[in-house]
């Protein structure tokens, strides 16, 4: 597998220096990709560089991921309008742990191949590195005037913010220059690879490698992803898509990848996933013969969510949205986590109940008429029993004056009333 040509079809290249292709077709080659380790798990921001990565071992390459321990601390200028929190040691040393976890669902750290993935953490260099000789011998060999033409200090320093800039994160490409150098000296590493607005620092680092060691080293940069309507790839209302499902469940996970437009799907598939060409041209060749099928969206969701979380999170969350969406059985309910259920129906108008009475037993219109208020009255709830047209738990009510026992509450807490085809009810029994 060409690396090259790979990244190229799928539309993964904004920038790569010459010699970087020759490089690659002559040796295994070690290439690096820095990751923040802000939090305690990637975001699918995080997942473009990650794939760049595994395409990248899938070619025989050797990849290197480096969480930017001592770089965390300072933060990146590129694209901020804003420094950043700084971490300390045990709050970084726990996010390295979590990033590795996930990694390890996309890259191969284990194996005996000498292509097999490191990790590592630019903090266990520069803890004990003094100042004095960082600028002794690293600052020296860099310019101030090749440091202010890069595009995030000249974005900076032209903002009309009055912030400015300070010195700690103009020196922020030195460093990463410096990590580069290192991986460069000590793991033989030729080639860091980022997001396209990653092109200043990631160019300091070859320039700092070829005056201090006379070496060649290389660059490759990928597109920022962003949305067809131009909006911010991977926000959702509630902020960042996570790949732990602490932060975002497998359902809200997958259900975001099912929602993307034809044109994002399209897109998104070639650079999520690993599909092979052929498969990837079919699938937009079917979307565009049956769009409301949705093809592309199905099978990127399937693929992602597979690849993060595991084969039976992502059947879970298709049972899920038939419960939403299709005709599923009140078994398929009864299955769903606590976590799940909420995730599923947020949104839904909540009523709370009183557990004691449901423990006790309670007429269905009474509960749904005086204790919860889903029908404004008997009358137009008993009209639309009679029709079938109301469910508790995905199964229809046959009498409006049915009893209901703690026994039917999902997860010992819950009851899903249906009104109608789409109108849902979630009631909690406090």
């Amino acid at each position: 597998m060409n690396f090259v040509e790979e990244l190229r079809w799928r539309g993964m290249i904004h920038d790569m220096m010459p010699g970087t292709e020759e490089q690659l077709q002559k040796e295994m080659t070690s290439a690096y990709v820095g990751i923040d380790p802000t939090a305690d798990s990637l975001h699918i921001g995080h997942l473009v560089s990650v794939m760049m990565l595994k395409h990248f071992q899938r070619a025989g390459h050797r990849p290197i991921a480096l969480v930017g321990g001592a770089t965390g601390m300072i933060g990146d200028p590129s694209m901020k309008s804003a420094e950043r929190n700084l971490l300390d040691e045990t709050t970084l040393r726990h996010n390295q742990d979590s990033i590795k976890k996930q990694l390890a669902k996309f890259l191969d750290f284990d194996s005996d191949a000498p292509n097999a993935a490191k990790l590592v953490n630019n903090y266990d260099w520069m803890k004990e590195y003094s100042f004095l000789h960082f600028i002794r011998d690293i600052g020296k060999h860099i310019t101030v005037n090749y440091m202010m033409a890069k595009d995030s200090v000249k974005k900076r320093l032209s903002s009309e913010s009055s912030v400015g800039m300070s010195f700690t994160e103009f020196s922020y490409q030195l460093l990463q220059g410096y990590d580069f150098l290192y991986l460069y000296k000590h793991e033989n590493c030729r080639l860091q690879m980022g997001g396209s607005d990653q092109w200043g620092n990631i160019t300091t680092g070859t320039e700092l490698i070829r005056r201090k060691e006379g070496g060649e080293a290389y660059a490759l940069t990928c597109p920022l992803i962003t949305k067809a309507d131009g909006g911010k790839f991977g926000k959702t209302e509630s902020g960042n898509v996570w790949l732990d499902r602490r932060y975002t469940s497998p359902y809200k996970f997958y259900q975001f990848w099912l929602n993307v437009s034809d044109a994002d799907a399209a897109r998104y598939i070639k650079i999520f996933t690993a599909l092979p060409q052929e498969e990837v041209e079919a699938l937009i060749q079917e979307q565009e013969a049956a769009p409301h099928l949705r093809p592309l969206q199905k099978r990127l969701a399937k693929e992602v969510t597979t690849m993060v979380h595991s084969i039976e999170d992502y059947e879970a969350a298709v049972e899920a949205s038939n419960i939403l969406f299709g005709n599923s059985t009140s078994e398929a309910l009864k299955k769903l986590d606590e976590e799940t259920l909420l995730a599923v129906f947020e949104g839904v108008p909540q009523f709370e109940i009183s557990r004691d009475e449901i423990v006790e037993g309670v007429k269905a219109v009474d509960l749904l008429t005086e204790k919860a208020s889903v029908f404004p009255s008997k009358g137009e709830m008993k009209k639309l029993v009679q029709s079938g047209g109301v469910s508790i738990n995905k199964e229809k009510l046959v009498a409006f004056d049915e009893m209901i026992y703690a026994g039917h509450l999902l997860d010992g807490k819950y009851l899903l009333v249906q009104k109608g085809k789409k109108n849902y009810f979630l009631l909690i029994a406090k």
